[in-house]
């Protein structure tokens, strides 16, 4: 009768000699940290400027809220008064909305190129894992292939 063989020890030595590099996990586990900080960077600085403007809009509106509702000596002048802060709330909400749409064109502008440098740092990294699993895979293969001989 023939003996089988364990296979068990042929089977840890083969996957021993073909070892997972943990290092790719952790750079990309770094990347996406850095990534986000980058990202959540972009969003506060976008916030406190909104928040600035938003501020301000409020700070004018109510000072000029305030010279509207002082007394009047001549019915007139209420509906004079009235039509002044119409007409001025128009123009400062049009120079609000343009400065809002400058804060989003940055947010939009810096994730690109955040994205875009990321995307071409990631390729860049994965290109260099692949050719160092390759050499490795290649390597252990020899190794492999030399101790079955």
């Amino acid at each position: 009768m023939t003996k089988v063989e364990d296979m068990t020890k042929a089977f840890k030595d083969m996957m021993g000699s073909f070892p997972v590099d943990m290092s790719a996990f952790d750079d990309a586990f770094k990347n996406t940290a850095s990534m986000n900080e980058k990202l959540a960077n972009v969003a506060v600085e976008a916030a406190e400027k909104s928040a600035e403007i938003s501020s301000k809009w409020t700070k004018d509106t109510l000072a000029k809220i305030a010279d509207v509702s002082k007394a009047k000596a001549d019915p007139a002048d209420y509906a004079k008064a009235a039509a002044d802060f119409a007409t001025a709330q128009a123009e400062v909400a049009a120079e609000n909305i343009a400065a809002f749409a400058e804060v989003a064109k940055k947010v939009q502008m810096d994730t690109v190129e955040l994205l875009m440098s990321t995307g071409k740092n990631m390729s860049e990294e994965a290109t260099a894992a692949v050719k160092k699993a390759t050499a490795d895979v290649t390597a252990a293969t020899r190794k492999a292939t030399a101790a079955a001989k």
